[in-house]
Parts: structure tokens; C-alpha cells; sequence
């Protein structure tokens, strides 16, 4: 999980001790070793929808000293959450509709906001498309995007932010097949203006 270790990178000037971080589509709280490691005094939050891989979590965490009340089964957009930072690597991607997640996101934080997707400076692209790796034995679809950099770089602007696009060091900028379609991975920070 490589990107997991760039975004703590990418955060490491702007936490100070005493931070809050919420992890957006946490699945089983990887990202939490990731920034233990880095950050002491750190409260880490994880929210996800899925109840299995937060299972995992609830179960192997607590022994790295992240209390399992700290993952919580949710969806970003039922969420009233606040944080110092906001973390969402690989969700938006695979939504139907980007745009009220991210916007919960921004309002969420206090500080920043950091996403790894994939993002292009060309107009979005959507697609649902059949996803043979997921189960082989059902025809199962999902949401496959791309996002302007500029469309996301306006919502941020709206709610406050100032953004900047960041080149994902694993990829190197250059588009990466999965599920047998391009990703064009990107982070973009978003900083809350003072």
C-alpha cells in the first residue's frame, strides 16, 4: 500500500500534535499504520460502510493501540463528522456521483483535505462497465470514473479551499490498467483557506 505511505508524506507539514484524522472508506484501517508511525498524539477515525472489513479492523487494531470504537460503519454522506483532516484514497473513483462525498469531505475538515483518484485535465469521464475480476461467476457492473481536476478544484473553492494535484509516485503520472480499464491516479490536497 505505497500510497498509503505517499499520503502520510503529503500530510506530514500540515499535522501538528494533537490532530484529528478522519479515513473516509477506511475498509479495515490500513491507513492507520501508515500514520501511527509517523504522527504521535494523533486520533485516527475510520469510517466505512462495509461491516466485514471493519470487523478486521475492530479485531487487529486495538493490539497497535487504535481503540475499535475508533472504526465506525457508516457512509460519508449520512455523516456529520468533523476533523482536522480528512483522508479518502480510491472511493470516488467507483461512485456514481462524486460530488456529495467530496462536499461532505471538505465541510468535514478542518484543516485539509487529501484524495487519491483518478483525475485528468479533461472533461469527466463516466463509465459503468462490467468488472470480470470481482466475482467470475456473476456479471456484476460498477462505476469506473475520471475527474477533471478542474471540476474538482471548483467545489474545493466553493466550500473554501484552495487544492493542488499531486503526482501519485507509484503510477508516475501515467495511466494504470485496472480491472482491465486506465486509472490516471492523482492526489489532490485541498487546504482550508485562513
Amino acid at each position: 500500500m505505497d500510497c498509503h505511505s505517499q499520503a502520510a508524506e503529503i500530510l506530514s507539514p500540515y499535522i501538528r500534535r494533537g490532530d484529528s484524522i478522519l479515513d473516509v472508506g477506511c475498509g479495515s484501517g490500513y491507513f492507520f499504520h501508515s500514520i501511527s508511525k509517523r504522527f504521535s498524539k494523533l486520533t485516527y477515525w475510520g469510517l466505512d460502510p462495509s461491516k466485514s472489513l471493519l470487523q478486521i479492523g475492530k479485531k487487529e487494531l486495538p493490539k497497535y493501540g487504535l481503540p475499535a470504537s475508533h472504526l465506525i460503519c457508516a457512509r460519508m454522506e449520512d455523516c456529520e463528522a468533523e476533523a482536522d483532516h480528512v483522508f479518502c484514497i480510491n472511493v470516488l473513483t467507483y461512485l456514481e456521483n462524486f460530488q456529495k462525498v467530496l462536499e461532505r469531505c471538505l465541510i468535514s475538515a478542518r484543516k485539509t483535505v487529501l484524495i487519491r483518484e483518478s483525475i485528468w485535465a479533461k472533461p469527466s469521464k463516466y463509465l459503468y462497465v462490467m468488472d470480470e475480476y470481482l466475482d467470475r461467476n456473476k456479471r456484476l457492473r460498477v462505476h469506473l470514473n475520471t475527474y477533471d481536476q478542474r471540476e474538482l478544484s471548483s467545489l474545493g473553492r466553493e466550500l473554501g479551499f484552495r487544492s493542488k494535484l499531486i503526482v501519485d509516485q507509484r503510477s508516475g503520472g501515467k495511466p494504470e490498467k485496472s480491472i482491465g480499464y486506465p486509472h490516471h491516479w492523482s492526489f489532490m490536497m485541498f487546504q482550508r483557506k485562513k
